[in-house]
């Protein structure tokens, strides 16, 4: 039968033949006898590899009876371990290396976080004491008060004297690594395999040497078991300070990027959810030295334009449930356009995150990316502030802001109300339009080289 949501054709094999290649595992449930068994295999997958998966639920099955007894029995969510012969070799080749090194680093990415190494890295960190530092996509994952933390590295984008301290190290133990585009600025790291102990979910490379089905939870653990005295040369260190040429305060200045996100830093409190949308907020994230238990959500990788109100909402109600930590948006004008009807879902829902809109006059990411002054960057210009009681906030559930000036900017993050984040708040925060992060504007300048080059 010709059904809805179908293409008309009967082919109802089609979206799991879509899915099929951005999904670990595949479940069909065609038969009830093995229903049960896909769903289950289907739920470990994604857990396991940290994936996603597919589930095709036909309509005429949803009403089908399964056998229910398996229910008592908690899956098996835990990973086979590693071969104890081969983890115990490639973690003394590990040790040789970083015994050896005369200023070793460690530098942790998202994948560090996506298959749940942080006590191991955090052990790892605190027991060596080497300076530490984080891709822009592992913002979140390492403590970022510990004192040999030193901030952001990504090539040319990176924090000031990290690439320098980074790339000058004969020995760096990279976790979770993803060199993309934007979490590279742009291609811009500068560091030799030679010099690189990397460490996956299925596999450990030393150097050029690579061992497959080694997990790095296992050999993380035993090197920090096993690892005595080493090489410690200092890094620099991570602050919050404003640049001094962006201190000014008088009542008529324009907020920038350089003075935002140093004082979104010192605003920031412990555990606090940070979501920054894929455009100016996603790379000047990076000059903002978190407090103690920050989780950072972003879409480095893929960057999918307005996903950040909608991620907001999910963080937002898994908060509500959790200890309603505090849940703080930034996001983009252009963006938030795109999926600004989520606000209405967190009106509904009772939450009460922060939602700061920078109202920049269109898409500035596209504009250092392609096509400054094209028109397709511009954007109608919504009166943002009316969308709140529209979408159904009153008084008692929600509030609005309008900032144009620094001194507004330092008068709302000084404001105790606001801080405690008592009901839904939405600051529409104006900047320049020609105004960008200084990792942006790097990033921006070697995609122009690499495609020159092209």
């Amino acid at each position: 039968m010709l059904l809805h949501h179908t293409l008309g054709n009967g082919n109802f094999e089609v979206f799991s033949e879509m899915s099929k290649n951005i999904s670990c595992a595949m479940a069909k449930l065609n038969d009830p006898h093995e229903a049960a068994t896909l769903i289950d295999n289907a739920i470990r997958e994604c857990w396991v590899q940290s994936r996603p998966v597919y589930i095709t639920l036909p309509t005429d099955m949803v009403q089908k009876k399964v056998e229910g007894e398996r229910l008592k029995k908690p899956l098996d969510l835990d990973h086979p371990p590693n071969q104890s012969e081969k983890e115990d070799y490639v973690v003394d080749v590990v040790l040789k290396y970083l015994h050896a090194a005369k200023n070793p680093v460690i530098l942790v990415d998202a994948c560090a976080q996506r298959h749940r190494v942080l006590d191991e890295v955090h052990a790892l960190i605190e027991k060596s004491n080497l300076p530490t530092f984080v891709a822009p996509m592992g913002k979140g994952a390492v403590d970022e008060t510990l004192p040999n933390y030193g901030g952001v590295y990504a090539g040319d984008g990176s924090n000031e004297g990290v690439r320098d301290r980074v790339e000058s190290s004969d020995l760096i133990l990279s976790i979770g690594a993803i060199k993309s585009d934007f979490n590279t600025a742009g291609f811009t790291y500068r560091i030799s395999q030679l010099s690189t102990i990397d460490f996956h979910s299925d596999y450990v490379r030393v150097k050029y040497s690579e061992y497959p089905g080694v997990r790095m939870q296992g050999v993380l653990k035993k090197v920090v078991a096993k690892m005595g005295k080493l090489n410690v040369q200092p890094g620099p260190t991570a602050s919050n300070n404003i640049a001094h040429e962006d201190k000014g305060m008088s009542n008529n200045e324009v907020i920038s990027h350089d003075w935002l996100w140093p004082r979104v830093g010192q605003w920031l409190q412990p555990d606090d959810i940070v979501i920054t949308e894929t455009g100016t907020a996603n790379f000047g994230i990076w000059e903002t030295k978190f407090p103690k238990g920050v989780s950072a959500l972003s879409q480095v990788l893929w960057g999918s334009i307005g996903y950040s109100v909608g991620a907001c909402q999910g963080a937002a109600l898994a908060a509500k449930e959790t200890g309603n930590r505090r849940t703080i948006l930034f996001v983009g004008d252009g963006s938030f356009e795109l999926t600004a009807q989520e606000v209405s879902t967190m009106i509904r829902q009772g939450l009460k995150p922060i939602i700061f809109l920078i109202n920049n006059e269109g898409y500035t990411i596209e504009r250092y990316i392609h096509g400054f002054d094209a028109p397709y960057n511009d954007i109608a210009q919504w009166n943002y502030t009316d969308l709140i009681p529209t979408f159904g906030g009153t008084p008692d559930n929600s509030k609005t802001y309008r900032v144009k000036t620094k001194q507004e900017a330092e008068d709302l993050f000084n404001d105790g109300e606001f801080a405690a984040a008592g009901k839904l708040q939405f600051v529409e925060l104006f900047m320049p339009k020609e105004d960008a992060p200084k990792a942006l504007k790097l990033t921006a300048k070697a995609s122009a080289e690499n495609n020159a080059k092209q």
